[in-house]
C-alpha cells in the first residue's frame, strides 16, 4: 500500500514538473505565448543597455532563467516616483529603490517578453538619481 502511494506520489511529481517546464517553454520562449501589439524599438547597434528594475527582476535566479545568463546588478535610485504594487507612479518627493542591469538587445527582447511589453507594461527611459538613463518597465492602464 505504501510503496504504490510513493509510486503515485512520484508520477504525480513528474508530472507536475513537466507542466511546469512547459509553462516556462510557453511563457518565455515559444513562439505562441506572446504577440506584442506593436514591436518593441530595439536599437541592435547599442551593444549594451541599462534597465532599472524594482520587483521581480530583481531575483537573479529569475533573470536567469528569462535571459539565459547571469547579469550583474548595481544599486540604484529613481526619484520622482513611488512604488505601487507592480507599477510604479509619478509622485513628487518620492523615490523607488531598485537594481540596473546593462543588458544586450537580446536579453532586453526577453526581458520584453516577460514583462509583456504592449500588453501589461511599456518600457520608457528615465533618468537615475546618479544621472544616468536606463529603461524602466511600467503599467499599462487596463
Amino acid at each position: 500500500m505504501i510503496r504504490r502511494l510513493f509510486k503515485w506520489l512520484a508520477v504525480l511529481s513528474i508530472a507536475g514538473i513537466a507542466i511546469a517546464a512547459g509553462g516556462f517553454w510557453y511563457t518565455f520562449m515559444s513562439p505562441y505565448g506572446y504577440h506584442p501589439a506593436e514591436p518593441a524599438i530595439i536599437d541592435e547597434r547599442i551593444p549594451e543597455q541599462d534597465v532599472f528594475v524594482y520587483g521581480t527582476l530583481r531575483y537573479d535566479w529569475l533573470r536567469w532563467i528569462i535571459m539565459g545568463t547571469p547579469a550583474e546588478t548595481r544599486e540604484a535610485t529613481l526619484k520622482g516616483y513611488r512604488r505601487q504594487d507592480l507599477d510604479i507612479q509619478p509622485q513628487a518627493g518620492a523615490e523607488v529603490t531598485g537594481e540596473v542591469l546593462t543588458v544586450t538587445p537580446d536579453a532586453l527582447k526577453a526581458l520584453d517578453r516577460y514583462e509583456r511589453l504592449g500588453v501589461r507594461y511599456t518600457r520608457e527611459s528615465v533618468k537615475l538619481e546618479n544621472g544616468d538613463t536606463a529603461w524602466v518597465y511600467k503599467r499599462l492602464p487596463e
